[in-house]
Formats: C-alpha cells, sequence, structure tokens
C-alpha cells in the first residue's frame, strides 16, 4: 500500500478508500451487504493496508456507519484509522432533519459518532451544497464541531467550482476552518471535473478523493455494447443509470478493454491507474462487493500508464452533462 497526505492537510490516508456505502441493510439497497457479509471485506481492507474508510450517515439509514464502526473496532486500533463520514441527506420526516443548518449539522455529527461508537471523526464532510442554508451558518457549525474535538478535518463532496471557492474565501476571511478535502465524481467516461474543479483544488492544495472511479463497476467491463449483463446493483440503482451508460461511455471502455488486454490485467486495473496518474488526486473511494474487488484495485497501484496509453485511454471521451449533483438554484 502506497500513502500521500491529504491536500496540504497533516492527514495521511491510504491512496485506496474503502467505500462502505455497500454495507449496511439490503432493505435499503438490494445490492447493500448485510453485516455478517461486510466482515470478510473489512478485514481484507485492513490486511492490504487501507486506512481510510469513507462513509455516510444516509447509507442504509445509519445501519452502515454502525457497521462500519463494528468493524473498525474488530480489525483495528482507533488511532490507527481515518474515519470518514458525511451530513446533508434527510435523516427522518421533518423540516429540520436534512440539509447543512447548524441543528442538523450538529445532531446528525453526534448521531454519526454515536453510530460509529468513537469519539471523533476523522474526516467530516458535506454530502453536497445546501442552497437554503446561509453558508456562514454552515461553515460556523464545522468550525465549532472542530474546536469541540469533535471531528478533526472537514471535507466537501459534489458541488459546483464556484460554491467550494467560495466556501474556501469564506473560511479563510472569517478564520474557520477550511475544506481539506473535495470527493467528486470523476472517473474516465466522467471527466467535467477537468474543466474548472480539479484546477481548483490543485491550486488551493484541495486534496481530491474520487467516488465512482469504476462508474459504478461499469468500466470493469462487465458491461458492453453487444452483450448486456448488468450486476444486481445494475439493475436495481436507478442512480447509476441517471450517470452512464450512453453510446459514447461505451467508446471509452473499449479504450480501456484494448489497454488492458495488452496489458494482460483486469480492465479495473487501467481504470484505477488513470485516476491515481491524475495531478490531484490523492485517493479513489473504491467499493467491494467480491472478494477479487480489494486485490485487483491494490494492484492498481503499481500499474505504470505511458504517454501513449494515457493518450488512447483519453481519446475517445465526449463532453457530458453536468451529473452527480443537484442543479444549483435559481434566483
Amino acid at each position: 500500500m502506497k500513502y500521500q497526505r491529504l491536500g496540504k492537510s497533516g492527514l495521511v490516508v491510504s491512496r485506496l478508500v474503502l467505500g462502505c456505502m455497500s454495507y449496511g441493510s439490503s432493505a435499503w439497497r438490494p445490492w447493500v451487504l448485510e453485516e455478517d457479509e461486510a466482515r470478510p471485506f473489512f478485514r481484507k481492507a485492513v490486511e492490504l493496508g487501507i486506512n481510510c474508510f469513507d462513509t455516510a450517515n444516509m447509507y442504509s439509514l445509519g445501519r452502515s456507519e454502525e457497521i462500519t464502526g463494528r468493524m473498525l473496532r474488530e480489525f483495528t486500533r482507533r488511532d490507527e484509522v481515518v474515519v470518514a463520514t458525511k451530513v446533508y441527506f434527510p435523516m427522518g420526516e421533518g423540516p429540520n432533519r436534512k440539509g447543512l443548518s447548524r441543528k442538523h449539522i450538529f445532531d446528525e455529527c453526534h448521531a454519526s459518532l454515536k453510530r460509529l461508537q468513537v469519539d471523533y471523526i476523522d474526516l467530516y464532510q458535506v454530502h453536497r451544497w445546501d442552497d437554503e442554508m446561509p453558508l456562514d451558518e454552515t461553515l460556523e457549525a464545522l468550525h465549532d464541531l472542530v474546536k469541540a474535538g469533535k471531528v478533526r478535518y472537514i471535507g466537501a463532496s459534489s458541488m459546483y467550482a464556484w460554491q467550494f471557492a467560495t466556501a474556501l474565501h469564506r473560511a479563510d476571511a472569517r478564520g474557520w476552518t477550511r475544506f481539506v478535502s473535495m470527493q467528486n465524481h470523476y472517473n474516465l467516461v466522467y471527466r467535467e471535473e477537468e474543466r474548472e474543479m480539479m484546477p481548483l483544488c490543485r491550486a488551493e492544495g484541495v486534496g481530491v478523493l474520487p467516488w465512482s472511479p469504476l462508474a459504478r463497476g461499469f468500466l470493469t467491463g462487465s458491461r458492453r455494447r453487444e452483450r448486456m449483463e448488468p450486476t444486481l446493483r445494475a439493475k436495481t440503482d436507478d442512480y447509476s443509470r441517471q450517470l452512464l451508460q450512453e453510446d459514447k461511455d461505451f467508446d471509452v471502455l473499449d479504450a480501456v478493454l484494448e489497454v488492458a488486454g495488452k496489458r494482460g490485467i483486469a480492465p479495473a486495473q487501467i481504470a484505477l491507474a488513470w485516476l491515481l496518474h491524475q495531478p490531484g488526486v490523492t485517493a479513489p473511494i473504491i467499493g467491494a462487493t467480491k472478494p477479487e474487488h480489494l486485490e485487483v484495485a491494490v494492484r492498481s497501484l503499481d500499474v505504470r500508464l505511458d504517454e501513449n496509453e494515457i493518450a488512447a485511454l483519453e481519446e475517445p471521451y465526449k463532453p457530458h452533462p453536468v451529473l452527480g449533483m443537484p442543479p444549483p438554484a435559481r434566483a
């Protein structure tokens, strides 16, 4: 395993992060693994040297945090791991049980601490931008959690670059804790982040933790133009269908398959290696629901792509509409 500082912060994370959305309750999503099924994946991740585990309060409505907390206590020591979770999405009925108000952030931070059974969260992330809340209220609430010792670092996820730039500037102006990371939608079939968000993160020293680095399994080659054999997740995850499988995405997949074939390695290794080559990327967040997923991902760390291979992988890409975040509010 290789390790890297998260942006300009002092936090050191493995170059692969285990995404824990896949572990929780199958009643929430049919493809989610229950606790006993999830245990081998946490054990294997720790054995492979992964030290960062990313979940969210809304994954299985808290169940993912509970399982993540128990598994990390079982297989690690608290000071050896980086626990990351998120806040924003609704956690129940009522106007105060969603978003980025001071009340919801404080309530959900305390709830996450209880579910994870930890005294502090290493990386607390806003899951999306909240147009309905005053930005100062959100930023000060996060700052106060840091000063109270409940949170060590704060991060953000999937927003427009102008929104993130505004938040960074506002935190600096008020002397509040600034975001150290951006968890964004970025992979070989969705590269719109290269226009503004990636340059912004590099300029500001913000670490990047891409979600869906394999485009929800699409870049593993499990689905082909001429032979569609979707996984359970692909068949039941409506969000996946919103994010990919336009015809132009298959052109990129063909390039991945060609490079992988010449190398004699798995397509997933090529797709992850490409992402790890991108300036500013700290660690992709990988999902694992089959035993081989973690080992294949770790092997990607040793893949060195040459300029011709990178060019071949990037050439088929065509622009996409913005995907993976809500539309901005209209005045």
